[in-house]
């Protein structure tokens, strides 16, 4: 088993380079299941959940050739109907249920495991239902496994979907599964996200009639086909709002590079508010941040885009335990969110959590600890209080953070951070073995 060790207090300094945004990525992966063509992805972050994204795609008949460390070309044109991926494969990650939208789309028919990937709770699937009903399937769900199938003769067809509430993953299927239909789809509030504008830019890349990705309603015109094509997937929001708060905490200075300064703005306010300086460089895409004086307190609501991303809820509570006075932070996009607070308590964090509220004391001194990975954005946090912490800090469970950070120990590093990756021994396989 790997963890992280960081020997922290040194102020962070120099340029990083942001990688490709995984929540696009993995989407685009097996969009491209409805091309029946060959795809070329670039900007693809070298990271877990990626690499089992495409094992899932090889596992089902896709052909991969790997071009660079972030290009790969798809070809999907071996993919046959009826196929299911392995279990194992599907309930590693949460956008593996992408695969239904895109083999119904294709198809008009899909078999696929519920999805896995960070723990935050019951993971509901009714949107997705519900859209794919609209369309005229049959949706059955139960034994671990979504399948959905629709009249051969009828095929899908074009109807106006309207979802309760935004949701990523619901917005995404529902295009998937649209794209081929017959007649026009109307999505009414559908999540306006980048990776969501992001996955339909590739569609349309490929033939399909998308319009409107990132406002209120998203209007789709059916296609008889969509083709292959050559496509870069749009840089990480959240990787870059990671590195924003990593200098912020940590005193330094970072100018962080391939980044698209807008999707960054609701980050960038609260930054702002909080005494941090931030320099956008649209032309550059580019933005520069710092902290010359203290860290204000200040309340923060996560909310869908363009509010503040839940994906950066933990690596905030990191700055809101170090800045001057009281602040809160109400999480309302996933009620499990919270599970860092334990972790960040055992560094000495002055932390409640009351329903979906989390109340800071600010003025925390941060010390040194044993902590671990929860999930993919709490282990990211715990990397940043490692680095604003003076001493030696442990994080373990290190692969939730790998499957959403490409080479991070590396780009800290690169700018001044004293971190490393260790080997240590699986004492649980250990105790099992004797």
């Amino acid at each position: 088993m790997e963890k992280i060790i960081v020997d922290g207090g040194t102020p962070l300094y120099g340029k990083v380079e942001i990688s490709g945004m995984k929540n696009s990525a993995v989407a685009v992966i097996f969009a491209s299941v409805l091309t029946n063509d060959v795809c070329v992805l670039d900007n693809l972050p070298n990271i877990s959940d990626v690499a089992d994204c495409l094992s899932i795609l090889e596992s089902i008949g896709a052909k991969i050739k790997p071009i660079s460390k972030s290009a790969v070309e798809i070809d999907t044109r071996y993919i046959q109907s009826g196929v299911e991926a392995p279990l194992e494969l599907v309930r590693k990650m949460r956008a593996s249920y992408y695969l239904a939208g895109a083999l119904l789309g294709r198809f008009g028919n899909a078999k696929v495991g519920l999805p896995g990937g960070c723990d935050f709770g019951v993971r509901p699937i009714d949107l997705h239902v519900k859209a794919f009903e609209k369309l005229g399937a049959m949706v059955t769900v139960g034994n671990g496994c979504l399948e959905a199938t629709c009249d051969p003769e009828k095929g899908l067809n074009g109807k106006n979907i309207y979802f309760d509430c935004c949701s990523v993953g619901a917005t995404i299927n529902a295009m998937l599964a649209a794209v081929l239909a017959k007649g026009q789809t109307i999505i009414e509030n559908p999540a306006r996200e980048p990776h969501v504008v992001d996955v339909a830019g590739f569609l349309n890349a490929c033939g399909a009639d998308i319009r409107g990705a990132g406002t209120n309603i998203i209007k789709i015109n059916g296609v008889e086909k969509l083709h292959g094509c050559e496509y870069d997937i749009i840089p990480d929001m959240i990787e870059a709002g990671t590195f924003m708060i990593a200098a912020a905490a940590t005193g330094g200075k970072l100018y962080i590079s391939n980044v698209i300064p807008k999707h960054l703005e609701s980050i960038t306010e609260k930054l702002r508010e909080m005494g941090i300086t931030v320099e956008e460089y649209e032309d550059a895409e580019a933005v520069c941040v710092f902290c010359e004086d203290k860290i204000e307190a200040i309340n923060v609501k996560t909310l869908p885009y363009p509010g503040f991303p839940t994906d950066m809820h933990p690596q905030m509570s990191v700055l809101l335990c170090l800045a001057d006075g009281a602040s809160t932070l109400s999480e309302t996009i996933w009620s499990n969110r919270f599970r860092y607070v334990d972790e960040l308590q055992r560094m000495g964090a002055k932390i409640k959590v009351e329903d979906k509220t989390a109340f800071f004391e600010g003025n925390n001194v941060l010390t040194p600890a044993v902590v671990k990975a929860v999930d993919l954005r709490a282990g990211a946090a715990m990397v940043i209080a490692a680095l604003a912490t003076k001493g030696r800090t442990e994080i373990e469970d290190i692969a939730y953070i790998e499957r959403g950070y490409v080479d991070i120990v590396e780009k800290i590093r690169g700018v001044g951070g004293n971190i490393r990756k260790a080997y240590f021994p699986d004492t649980k396989q250990m105790n099992n073995a004797s």
